[in-house]
């Protein structure tokens, strides 16, 4: 294993366990280990588990290290703050989905550039495994933003017609002109 490679793996662990903080963070119901928030926790677990195991097989001492607390504490802080923000604007599943999809794009970058083709396959996995609750948490985000934004229907006064609260682009024309 070369410089690069080690590096590689180190910034892809560092970005799982950030999302993997987020999710803990995100989830409300850590009982429950069905949710979305808790698959990917584990998900972005194993990955690092897996990238901390293959650093420790180095030979040399030096790439046998891991994350260290201060790491873990200022993830788990960041975390927090994130996540109270996306609460609050009702963004929780979409802030996931960010940083699940920075996860993808390490697996891929480390995926294509290893050497190893045991670590390829077990990154190809995990790959599909992150891709799927990608998808689960997008289709989520969009349905609840659709329910979040449904408006009740109004009858224009003007034409008798019935329009949405926010009002149609024929019913406000004038006011785009330039």
């Amino acid at each position: 294993m070369i410089d690069a490679e080690v590096m590689r793996l180190r910034r892809l662990r560092n970005t799982a366990l950030k999302a993997r903080a987020l999710a803990t963070a995100l989830d409300s119901d850590p009982g429950r280990g069905s949710s979305v928030f808790s698959r990917s926790a584990v998900n972005c677990w194993r990955i690092s588990r897996v990238i901390t195991g293959w650093l420790r097989a180095h030979p040399y001492l030096s790439y046998q290290q891991g994350p260290s607390e201060a790491r873990g504490v200022y993830d788990r802080l960041s975390a927090g703050v994130q996540s109270a923000v996306a609460r609050s604007r009702g963004r929780s599943r979409q802030t996931l989905s960010g940083e699940l999809l920075r996860v993808a794009r390490e697996l891929d970058d480390a995926r294509a550039l290893t050497w190893s083709s045991d670590l390829s396959d077990t990154f190809g996995r995990s790959q599909m495994q992150i891709r799927a609750l990608i998808k689960e948490l997008d289709a989520d985000a969009l349905n609840e933003a659709a329910s979040r934004h449904e408006t009740p229907m109004r009858l224009d006064t003007r034409t008798g017609n019935r329009r949405d609260d926010a009002g149609s682009i024929a019913g406000n024309w004038p006011y785009l002109a330039i």
